[in-house]
Formats: C-alpha cells, sequence, structure tokens
C-alpha cells in the first residue's frame, strides 16, 4: 500500500471458516488480513473468466476479431454483389 492512498474504513460480518482462510493467507503471504482482502477486491473481475491467463485472453480476443474480420469480408462481397445485381436490373 503506497502511503498517499486513503483508505476507508469498512466492517464486514464473515463466517469463521472465512476469517480462519483470510488468516492462514495473509500468514502465508507475509501481509496483513486487510491487505489481502484489498487484494481480492482488486483482482476480482466477474467479466472475465478467472481460469485464463492474459496469453490465453489475448488470443482469444484475437481469434474472434479475425473471425469478424472474415464475416465483415464475406459480408460486403454479398452486398457488392446483391448491388451490382440491382443496378443491371435498373439499366
Amino acid at each position: 500500500m503506497q502511503a498517499a492512498e486513503k483508505l476507508i474504513r469498512k466492517q464486514f460480518m464473515i463466517s469463521p471458516d472465512q476469517a480462519r482462510k483470510l488468516e492462514i493467507l495473509a500468514r502465508q503471504e507475509k501481509t496483513s488480513a486487510a491487505a489481502m482482502v484489498r487484494r481480492a477486491i482488486a483482482a476480482y473481475n466477474p467479466g472475465l473468466p478467472s481460469d485464463m491467463e492474459e496469453s490465453e485472453l489475448l488470443e482469444l480476443v484475437s481469434a474472434k476479431v479475425k473471425e469478424v474480420i472474415e464475416e465483415t469480408r464475406n459480408t460486403r462481397i454479398r452486398l457488392d454483389r446483391t448491388l451490382e445485381r440491382l443496378s443491371m436490373e435498373t439499366t
């Protein structure tokens, strides 16, 4: 924690099992239980799969972008053909 960081005191209720786990984790990491809670909050992101590494996520995003680009190209080809047909029908 940086010295300039402003912290707000909060009180939460947790189960005895959660309290034991928090103390064990804090001891293993040689930090405080409060620091462990702050880390957990900072790391929590329900929108991302938690079991994926950053490189795996980048590969997934890259694959999806390539897929969308290919679909866009195919749509443009179909659109150009349709416009060409319509142009020929009106002449």
